[in-house]
């Protein structure tokens, strides 16, 4: 028997998952009961209801099947830029007797067609579609296409496709054949270039979670001794946030526990996915459930605490500086009431871009800190602490030295800086070069770099008769501190040599009690994290292969901050780390199209498994900029509209996050929803019961 809890938000769902785990374990035992979350944010979740470490992720699971060494997807995207170097060199043979038309769409932008193909790949294997499924299905949806073209010439597609994309349907058979062969092109280097990284991977001995779970899925298929150890294993299994599984999770599952999920406890909302676009069917889920269990009482979202109190109150700011400062206000007000930081929480569709808003909550002396896909290495903060590092490692890296001088550590003048950048006023060439003592950097004794004068300048002291007493003092010091490190740096592991460096050299943000510091100290704790998960996984490696790695990760769109342990902030918190969370007050700021919803910007290319590949970009002799495939598939497939009502489930969930109230804030004039809705208005517009519009005016 297969059991499927499902409800609304706030009704109760993984508490009744829970207390059928707690009634599995004591029945048989912690070793028998497997709790499963499709993410680590929600694991974290279920573990805190529960008190107790249990549980893993799928990824997690298949991991310890398979024994794979798991990488994340920042290194998996560098080993699948290595798999496309023959491609990108042209020196594929398929390329090269001309078998493989190379203008395709995208590819004159490699980059960008490499970070699609990428993306495309992800979600190639979380649907466990192998690169020969994916090319066959797209040979056989393009054959379809073409030699069956739909017509093109409907009033309902011409009226559904914006004016400026029109030109793309009026096509005839010459151009649909040039579309075609191109498509099929596209099909097989995107086909190839999908087997070439599948193989480096197995050749390297690394993978990804969602690679791991296909490798287990094979190798439980594959092996009847294992499919009975496992099964044997686990009598029951316990899965919450079932509604974002994917089909390798699914196939993982029946894997497990046999196509009809026997023992298996599905808890989820079936209407509350949000994330179908990257492979969720809940559909496809629930249906497997032989039984169902109905939690139809909400518990969360009630005025229980004040009856007659206002649940949700709405807000528009004339620009987002205004915005954030009502934010932060009316958080500042809820903590001053006596609302622990721990119970408020302002969400976002995606925290890559909510400087404003936390800077404006430390200004009020409120300790804030983002969950979910910030990227710490781009954040100020820290990258004051990797420029020193820097310092240590290269002080001809410039950028980062003079970061460093500029900063509050140091905080030299831009006429020092000008003067250290000079000629000091007796300088003489060396007659044998002296090295720098970094032993990390004389393989590059000849980097051109060396050749500026700011490096020299600060590690030899060559223009300090030229500063101003006061500079010369900092200077100095900064230069003993400097040669200190550059010693322990032969005798210290890199998570010492870290602490050492910014407990001596960086300059802390605001006095140690203050919201600034303790967001500051808690950044620090993240890339200390960090530092110290490199080191164990690369024992021999130095501080400049850490430095450069997180270089590589600033600018890597898929780091995340998983940390959720810091107590006394209030949450910054995208939708993904929210997934099981609930809090006294959410605050949902920014929610207007461009931020929340998001924009419907689909890829290069998609891919559909009955139409196969549909590139969006024409390509070659083409007079319009989209192929009439693409604008043909946007239509079929309501891909905006069903990209918007994904949006409207995420914002649904945000609001369902709160126990007691709800803050929906947006700034700037609302546009006319045409393209993606304007969520703050449709609530101005509904009035909902115990709602208040704070907007002046």
């Amino acid at each position: 028997m297969s059991l499927a809890i499902v409800g609304g938000p706030g009704t109760g769902k993984t508490s009744v998952l829970l207390e059928r785990y707690r009634e599995a374990v004591a029945r048989d035992g912690a070793g028998r009961a497997l709790l499963l979350a499709p993410t680590p944010f929600a694991l974290d979740a279920m573990r805190r209801r529960l008190g107790e470490a249990a549980g893993t992720t799928f990824g997690e699971l298949a991991a310890d099947l398979t024994g794979a060494r798991i990488v994340d997807d920042i290194a998996a995207e560098a080993l699948f830029e290595r798999a496309a170097e023959p491609l990108l060199s042209l020196d594929w043979p398929e390329i090269v007797d001309t078998s493989v038309d190379v203008e395709v769409s995208g590819l004159r932008m490699p980059s960008r067609f490499l970070a699609s193909a990428f993306r495309l790949v992800r979600k190639l294997r979380e649907s466990a579609i192998s690169p020969e499924t994916f090319l066959q299905t797209s040979q056989v949806g393009a054959t379809n296409f073409y030699g069956h073209t739909p017509n093109l010439a409907h009033s309902d597609l011409l009226m559904y496709t914006k004016e400026a994309h029109r030109g793309s349907l009026a096509v005839d058979a010459k151009e649909l054949q040039r579309q075609f062969r191109h498509e099929i092109s596209l099909a097989k280097i995107l086909a190839k270039l999908y087997r070439s990284y599948v193989d480096l991977q197995e050749r390297e001995g690394v993978m990804t979670g969602r690679d791991a779970i296909v490798e287990a899925i094979a190798a439980i298929e594959a092996r009847p001794g294992l499919r009975a150890t496992v099964r044997e294993r686990w009598t029951s299994v316990f899965v919450d946030e079932a509604q974002e599984l994917n089909l390798g999770e699914l196939g993982l599952l029946q894997a497990i526990r046999g196509e009809t999920l026997e023992g298996v406890t599905l808890a989820g909302d079936p209407n509350g996915a949000t994330g179908t676009f990257r492979g969720a069917r809940p559909d496809r889920v629930f249906a497997l459930a032989s039984e169902r269990f109905e939690c139809a009482v909400r518990h969360r979202s009630r005025q229980t605490a004040d009856p007659g109190g206002t649940h949700l109150r709405l807000y528009r700011a004339r620009d987002q500086r205004a915005e954030a400062a009502f934010v932060a206000d009316h958080v500042a007000d809820l903590i001053r009431n006596g609302t622990a930081p721990d119970e408020i929480a302002v969400v976002f569709r995606s925290v890559r871009h909510v400087r404003a808003y936390e800077d404006a909550l430390l200004a009020r002396d409120v300790p804030a800190i983002a969950v979910g896909d910030a990227n710490v290495f781009e954040d100020p903060r820290a990258l004051d602490a990797i420029a020193l590092l820097w310092n240590v490692v290269d002080p001809f890296r410039h950028d980062y030295l003079l970061r460093t001088l500029a900063g509050p550590a140091v905080a030299l003048s831009d006429a020092t800086l000008a003067t250290l950048c000079g000629e000091p006023p007796d300088a003489q060439t060396l007659l044998f070069e002296e090295d720098d003592a970094s032993p990390q950097t004389r393989a590059k004794r000849w980097d051109p770099r060396r050749d500026l004068r700011l490096g020299w300048n600060v590690i030899r002291g060559e223009a300090d008769p030229s500063l101003s007493e006061t500079a010369r003092a900092r200077v100095e010091r900064f230069r003993r501190l400097r040669e200190g490190w550059v010693d322990a740096s032969t005798r210290l592991a890199l998570g010492d040599l870290a602490r050492l460096v910014w407990g001596e050299g960086l300059a802390p943000r605001g006095a140690p009690p203050s919201a600034a510091a303790r967001a500051q100290a808690a950044i620090l704790r993240r890339l200390l994290a960090r530092i110290d998960r490199f080191a164990e996984r690369m024992p021999n490696a130095t501080m400049r292969d850490f430095l450069v790695d997180a270089e590589a990760r600033a600018q890597s769109e898929f780091e995340s901050c998983e940390e959720t342990s810091e107590e006394g902030f209030v949450r910054l918190i995208s939708i993904e780390a929210a997934r099981g969370s609930e809090f006294d007050h959410v605050i949902v700021p920014n929610a207007k199209p461009g931020a929340f919803p998001r924009w419907y910007v689909p890829d290069s290319f998609v891919y559909s498994p009955n139409l196969g590949t549909v590139a969006k970009d024409n390509v070659g002799d083409a007079t319009e900029a989209r192929t009439a495939k693409f604008s043909y598939y946007v239509y079929r497939t309501k891909a905006r509209e069903r990209y918007n009502d994904e949006e409207r489930r995420a914002f649904n969930y945000a609001l369902a996050r709160a126990r007691k109230t709800v803050l929906v804030t947006a700034w700037d004039r609302p546009t006319r929803g045409l393209t993606a809705p304007e969520f703050l208005q449709e609530l101005r517009a509904a009035r909902p019961l115990g709602s208040e519009d704070l907007t002046p005016g």
